[in-house]
């Protein structure tokens, strides 16, 4: 509640658009903490299923390996589950204009402005998204099994992913506790692109340590396969900057634009919580956020000598700088 009032003090302050979005967010928060209870219960409760069990003994183990080898900080995250009976912990709506690749951003107390909305209903999300779109932007709507509160509260295991294969589980916790080593208001690319550097380096090890080989062959393949995606959106990002550099007639830069994200059509099917999504700016620039610094991070922690508390306390330098400076720090 002290979240809510906030946010809705500083809504009255700056003149926000509404204050049914900080409504919503802060409900669907409030309503995560309550279906919470602590791990230690639910793995003592008799009606909880041996495969629900499993699966939070293995995120129990992995969670305890994030900050035991890793140096990450749990706080107290984690150590409690909430089932939440949907797909997904919440939908992101991002927008950009139909001839641009910077995303519309949203301002808000504490997380400051970042590249989308979440919303904890998916039929929220689609009515912004719908107004979005009214509005001339192009829209993306995907759905996330996990985000972080970054320190605000004790984040739960959720149903939401606690069901996948432990490699997964690994990734996704590995990145979410990666957002409690360093957060940059307004600067949503570093941010994503850290906690990217943090969980292939972070799975790297535990799989090994874990001495699984078998699994190592199956992330590689998987990771392989991303690779390649990275490298068709890339081309598709490259293309259309120029083609939006262009003064050209609105028809031929349309034309143009189909023709170049055309090549994405196909891997949107594979992609989980992008079920329904179109091809179009929107989805480039979202992914954008996600790979464009990823490899200056892991050139930063070679630097370091793989050493990851040396490497979290560079990142936490650049979080301090201008954002200029950080940029061309990076570059």
């Amino acid at each position: 509640m002290r979240a809510f009032f906030l946010a809705a003090s500083a809504c009255a302050l700056c003149g926000c658009e509404t204050l049914a979005y900080y409504g919503q967010a802060a409900g669907g928060q409030l309503a995560i903490a309550a279906r919470a209870r602590p791990v230690a219960e639910v793995l003592e409760n008799p009606e909880t299923s041996a495969q629900l069990k499993d699966r939070l003994r293995a995120a129990t183990a992995i969670r305890d390996y994030a900050v035991r080898a890793l140096g990450l900080p749990d706080g107290g995250a984690y150590r409690s589950y909430a089932a939440l009976g949907r797909d997904y912990a919440l939908w992101n709506v991002v927008a950009a204009p139909e001839f641009s690749l910077e995303p519309a951003l949203s301002c808000f107390p504490v997380a400051g402005c970042v590249a989308y909305r979440g919303y904890f209903d998916r039929e929220d999300a689609l009515r912004h998204a719908a107004a979005r779109r009214a509005a001339g932007y192009d829209v993306l709507v995907y759905g996330v099994p996990a985000y972080s509160t970054l320190g605000w509260f004790d984040d739960p295991l959720l149903s939401t992913f606690i069901g996948d294969a432990d490699t997964e589980l690994a990734r996704l916790l590995f990145h979410e506790l990666a957002h409690r080593v360093a957060y940059v208001q307004d600067d949503t690319t570093f941010n994503e692109s850290f906690a990217v550097a943090v969980e292939r380096e972070g799975l790297r090890r535990w799989l090994r340590d874990a001495g699984r080989e078998g699994d190592a062959a199956r992330v590689a393949g998987a990771r392989a396969r991303r690779a390649e995606f990275e490298r068709v959106i890339e081309e598709a990002r490259a293309r259309l900057r120029a083609l939006y550099a262009q003064k050209l007639d609105v028809e031929d830069m349309r034309r143009e634009k189909h023709a170049a994200l055309a090549p994405l059509g196909p891997w949107l099917a594979r992609l989980r919580g992008f079920e329904g999504a179109e091809a179009n700016n929107a989805l480039v620039a979202a992914y954008a956020t996600y790979t464009d610094k990823v490899p200056a991070f892991e050139r930063l922690l070679a630097e370091a000598g793989g050493d990851l508390p040396r490497f979290y306390a560079r990142v936490a330098g650049l979080a301090r700088m201008p954002r200029a400076e950080r940029d061309a720090a990076l570059r």
